[in-house]
């Protein structure tokens, strides 16, 4: 039996994890025990030595359920828990190679991309104090620029001939007599000091910034943005970045500078190093509506003739495989690929078959009842009721939901999931932007301090609406 180099230190045990799901999605407990299993068996690998970690890959996840359930808000509150670069993609965006539109290998550049994103700002954040020190000092040589040396003619003819005698190469303009060197160094500390308490804040200063309007774009052929090859960030190296002089308050200078400095003080090939080996190993990838490119029966002639070559084309992506990003190669061993459809109209078992076995892990997300869209209204963090209260409240107004409205907007939204297309959880919205609509645009003109939403008001509101088949295919 093969030991672990050491015992897993990480809390992100599957209940942990369920638990922080639970604030954000209501119910689908198959699906939240799926990937918190998937996330652990993660951490679990990491414990491993090389020679067996490398073996272990990720068990990909198929959920099928109607839209609205929460199969892209698992996925993403997943990798907001595990800080992991997340993409969320289209499965319908994609076409098989040799048609036009986007191929699956952009979809690794854009987790590539994200984890880049990720690690630059965790190191911005890393090296503020140095950069605030350096754009500081930026700061004061604006505020107090030091006199200009002058040079005279034989400085300029000794760098052509040199010929000149050394007596006469000397500035014509004497330099800083002691005097005036220590009379700016005083001064110099007395402004940094005034800098430091924010008392130059409002005061206007002329600085140099980097002129990032002035660049051009250069386009290159398509096949060399498949390959990751930008152009211009090539030509940037050789090209000398311009400059621009602008006029700002010295609190907007300082906000600029320390940014510039900053991103002077990172190592972009540790940036890219470490962030190609992030979305290698935690990489998540969301494949949403993969049921749109499944042919039903496995035909495809007409317009479905490049379904089933877009999921050949994603075979090696999942299965495992080298893609080349401006950054490097990314290697797709260790990504965790979880795939979403509803599949009304065809089957999983209508997917290629090796395709089918790149996704072991299947769970069924179940249709929302009254009782879920109920709690989906008033339980998770930031529910959609508490986001309406906090809107009307900056008005003056307190808005508040009895408990009985929770329950009427959830039937009347189920009643319509069933009798129209199920749409979700997304149904709720627009009810509660058709009950709310006259408060508020009203509410920025009256005094009330208080209104509370009952059922009767529901009723009056939305029942009309719901009963109306007509107004309603527009409306809801």
């Amino acid at each position: 039996m093969t030991k672990p180099n050491s015992k897993i230190t990480s809390d992100l045990t599957p209940s942990k994890i369920i638990e922080h799901l639970n604030r954000y999605i209501v119910g689908q407990d198959k699906a939240k025990r799926a990937v918190a299993i998937a996330l652990r068996n993660r951490i679990r690998r990491r414990a491993l030595p090389p020679e067996i970690a490398h073996e272990i890959m990720p068990k990909n996840i198929l959920m099928v359920g109607p839209t609205g359930v929460g199969k892209t808000e698992i996925a993403r509150r997943l990798a907001t828990l595990s800080n992991a670069p997340f993409v969320k993609v289209e499965a319908t965006k994609f076409t098989e190679i040799g048609y036009v539109g986007r191929d699956v290998e952009s979809i690794i550049r854009d987790l590539t991309e994200f984890a880049v994103s990720m690690v630059r700002k965790k190191m911005i954040e890393e090296v503020q104090t140095p950069a605030l020190e350096r754009a500081e000092e930026r700061l004061l040589d604006a505020l107090l620029p030091r006199r200009e040396k002058k040079f005279s003619m034989p400085d300029f003819m000794k760098v052509l001939t040199d010929k000149a005698d050394e007596n006469e190469t000397k500035s014509e303009e004497p330099s800083e007599t002691p005097e005036e060197t220590a009379k700016y160094n005083r001064t110099r500390t007395r402004f940094q000091k005034m800098l430091k308490e924010g008392r130059l804040d409002e005061k206007d200063v002329e600085i140099e910034v980097n002129d990032s309007m002035t660049a051009v774009p250069i386009f290159g052929s398509p096949g060399m943005d498949v390959m990751g090859i930008n152009i211009t960030e090539m030509l940037g190296g050789i090209m000398p970045k311009k400059t621009k002089k602008r006029h700002m308050t010295v609190k907007e200078a300082m906000r600029i500078l320390q940014q510039e400095e900053a991103e002077k003080l990172i190592d972009t090939d540790a940036m890219a190093k470490q962030a190609l080996e992030m979305a290698q190993e935690d990489g998540i990838v969301f494949l949403d509506e993969i049921d749109k490119v499944v042919v039903k029966g496995g035909s495809s002639h007409g317009p479905d003739v490049s379904r089933e070559g877009v999921q050949r084309d994603l075979l090696p992506i999942v299965e495992g495989s080298v893609v080349q990003t401006r950054y490097g190669p990314v290697k797709t061993d260790h990504i965790l690929f979880i795939a979403a459809g509803a599949f009304s109209g065809v089957k999983p078992s209508d997917l290629i078959p090796e395709l089918q076995g790149r996704f072991p892990i299947r769970v069924e997300l179940e249709p929302l009842t009254i009782e879920n869209l109920k709690r989906i209204l008033t339980e998770p963090e930031n529910s959609l009721i508490r986001q309406y209260e906090a809107l009307i409240s900056t008005e003056g107004t307190e808005l508040s939901f009895t408990d009985e409205s929770a329950g009427e907007i959830a039937r009347l939204a189920h009643k319509m999931n069933s009798e129209m297309e199920d749409i979700g959880a997304r149904r709720l919205h627009t009810m509660m932007e058709q009950l709310l609509e006259e408060i508020s645009f009203n509410v920025s003109d009256i005094d009330d301090e208080k209104i509370e939403i009952t059922a009767e008001m529901v009723k009056e509101k939305l029942s009309g609406l719901v009963e109306n088949r007509d107004i309603r295919r527009y409306l809801l």
